[in-house]
């Protein structure tokens, strides 16, 4: 068996082993892959006249059987020292191996101790100064989460896999960029804190020094010199400069949104981490609740990043998924107006030819004509579902496969026929996308008519077979192109005649139109939690008329004031980093603003006869996470976040 399908088995454990369990296969493949001849010599003098790889795989509890040893190496390693390199060797090993009675022990404590010395003091793995004229791999691993409970069996799964190919890498010559670094702001460090008074930083320190150390001991080839945390000042500094570009080119920008707040754990939480409406971390419960949040647009890059699919080379379900994830459609809107009022209800839809299908309208819960739409009889109704609903993420209510909902009690207008509608509140439909509202057509749609049969609605057939067969409605909903019927002035019309047609109609009545939506959202960028980058954002204070600012301190409890949330300040960049400050309690509360809020020292301050406040939300664990690999590159650099040679030398992450 090869040594990489070893190595792959006995990373495949079912259950978390001690650390030193994986020391003696990882360094088989090391011995074998070694980029040091010394090192490599000794390995096989410590085991006799075997292959390195058959003497040490039986020490493994549950490794496979040992095969023939090869009499020679596949390929030739150079010794790579401080980037430079010498003249190539041959590996020769015994072509017989003794009897199992006469295999001494890997003495690993020694043998790896002594190796793994001699690459820290000679710099084994360092990254070499680029050379244009050699080929470069930069072989990037995900940087975990330095975590209380140090490494887990899938994080050596995959860093043994990456290192093999380091060390061909550098034997076939190439230059090799192998860093390792620490995603190391995160909720559970703050948790912590919040149980024991432990400041997140030192937990963290601690913590990292353990993922090192058992990482050392692993004798994975990185490039230490390149380690980075993205709790270490300097990189804070960097992606607080970040986000003042995107600030200042309009990218960033606070909005009031809808967003899963988690009072236990006072912080807003992604769709991914809740689970049937509780915290993934601890089972609080969490609601749907609008905060004021810095958002960043990344809907005006919907369009480039559905094009920029066509030239990936992914697996189909990847793409599947990023096609879903970005949701683009064209289609048109078309407006409701609601009986009896001055308001709409626009929806979207991709199949305006079956307009005139239309039974009932369904809101989102979170919808802002809900509370208005719904008649006296049905408040009590509506009100406990929406508030049930409020503790369901997004991801959570599509991906249901039950359908629910609550008759509002009242109606709307078709835009066309004029006839009355129905309006309907149900979890499926969100009101974070598209207008958060839907035509049901169950004669077309699956899922309308899967609503409409669990609730006794109507069903109108508007659209037949395009052969003018007659459909079997026993099959359900008929979803297909075909010709319309049953349309008035549509009839007869192809599906594709039929949705520019009425799309042109409703323009023309100024009851809606054509318009092209994604499901992709801004990303909400604020958490309202301590262990976090803080936003070099600050406001304006503002005092009563006719009062001193030199007067006042907002710092007083007693002191009236208004925080200008809608004047935001960027931080001066050479001031970066703005820091967090030293706390004592880092319980979340019920204040949304965070626990920096009660950091009054920092929050507020005076500058030119002016007061201010700092923003008190933080940035979510991601900021760092997402810009790791080119920091990597130029992890020194004081001037920018990559330089254009480092830019040039390394990038694209290659493995």
């Amino acid at each position: 068996m090869p040594i990489h399908r070893r190595v792959s088995h006995m990373a495949r454990l079912p259950t978390q082993r001690n650390i030193r369990s994986w020391k003696a296969p990882v360094c088989a493949a090391a011995a074998v892959l070694c980029a040091s001849v010394s090192a490599a010599d000794a390995m096989l003098c410590s085991v006799r006249r075997t292959a390195a790889v058959r003497a040490l795989l039986p020490a493994f509890p549950g490794g496979p059987a040992p095969a023939a040893p090869s009499s020679r190496l596949p390929f030739r390693p150079a010794f790579v020292a401080g980037g430079r390199r010498a003249a190539p060797s041959v590996l020769r090993m015994s072509s017989s191996a003794p009897p199992d009675g006469d295999r001494k022990a890997y003495d690993f404590a020694s043998i790896e101790g002594k190796w793994q010395a001699y690459w820290d003091e000679h710099k084994t793995f360092r990254t070499p100064e680029r050379d244009r004229s050699r080929p470069k791999k930069y072989v990037l691993d995900m940087f975990p989460y330095p975590s209380g409970a140090g490494l887990h069996v899938g994080h050596p799964e995959g860093y043994t896999a990456s290192d093999i190919m380091c060390r061909y890498y550098r034997m076939k010559g190439y230059d090799v960029l192998h860093p390792m670094g620490w995603d190391s702001f995160g909720l559970p460090a703050e948790q912590y804190a919040i149980k024991t008074g432990t400041p997140p930083e030192s937990t963290t320190k601690a913590n990292i020094a353990t993922f090192k150390r058992q990482l050392k001991s692993l004798g994975f080839s990185y490039d230490w010199e390149r380690e980075l945390a993205t709790t270490d000042p300097d990189y804070v500094r960097w992606t607080q400069w970040i986000f003042l570009q995107l600030f200042k080119g309009g990218l960033a920008q606070q909005s009031e949104v809808a967003v899963n707040w988690c009072p236990a754990l006072g912080t807003v939480l992604a769709n991914e981490e809740i689970i049937n409406g509780l915290s993934e971390r601890g089972d609080h419960p969490v609601v749907r609740t609008p905060l004021r949040q810095w958002i960043l647009k990344i809907t005006k890059y919907a369009d480039r990043l559905a094009a920029g699919l066509a030239d990936l080379d992914w697996p189909s379900g990847t793409m599947a998924s990023q096609k879903a994830w970005i949701g683009k459609s064209r289609g048109c809107n078309a407006d409701f107006k609601v009986e009896n009022s001055d308001e709409k209800i626009s929806v979207f839809t991709t199949r305006p030819d079956t307009l005139m299908g239309v039974t009932y309208l369904t809101l989102a819960p979170e919808h802002p004509l809900v509370s208005s739409l719904t008649s006296p009889e049905q408040k009590e109704e509506v009100d406990a579902y929406v508030a049930a609903t409020s503790s369901r993420s997004d991801l959570d209510r599509t991906s249901s496969k039950e359908k629910t909902g609550v008759f509002t009690g009242g109606y709307a207008v078709h835009p066309l026929s004029g006839a009355r509608v129905p309006v309907w509140v149900g979890d499926y439909v969100l009101g974070s996308y598209g207008t958060g509202a839907v035509m049901a057509v169950p004669a077309h749609d699956v899922r309308d008519m899967e609503f409409a049969t669990k609730f006794g609605l109507g069903v109108e057939w508007v659209v037949e077979p395009a052969d003018g067969s007659e459909w079997d409605k026993e099959q359900g909903a008929f979803t297909a192109p075909g010709r319309s019927i049953n349309s008035g002035e549509f009839d007869g019309l192809s599906t594709e005649e039929a949705k520019k047609t009425i799309t042109d109609k409703l323009d023309a009545d100024g009851a809606g139109g054509a318009v092209t939506t994604y499901k992709l959202r801004d990303w909400v960028f604020s958490r309202q939690r301590y262990w976090g980058e803080p936003i070099p954002i600050y406001f304006p204070v503002d005092f009563p008329e006719g009062v001193d600012p030199s007067s006042v301190d907002p710092k007083d409890p007693a002191c009236e004031h208004t925080i200008r949330y809608d004047l935001s300040i960027p931080v001066d960049e050479a001031d970066l980093p703005l820091r967090l400050p030293d706390m004592d309690d880092y319980q979340p509360g019920d204040d949304p603003a965070g626990c920096l809020a009660r950091a009054i020292d920092w929050r507020y301050f005076s500058k030119d006869g002016k007061w201010f406040a700092r923003e008190t939300n933080t940035m979510p664990q991601w900021a760092g996470s997402c810009w790791y690999y080119l920091r990597f590159a130029d992890n020194l650099n004081g001037d920018a976040a990559i330089g254009k040679d480092a830019d040039a030398d390394w990038l694209p992450v290659d493995l």
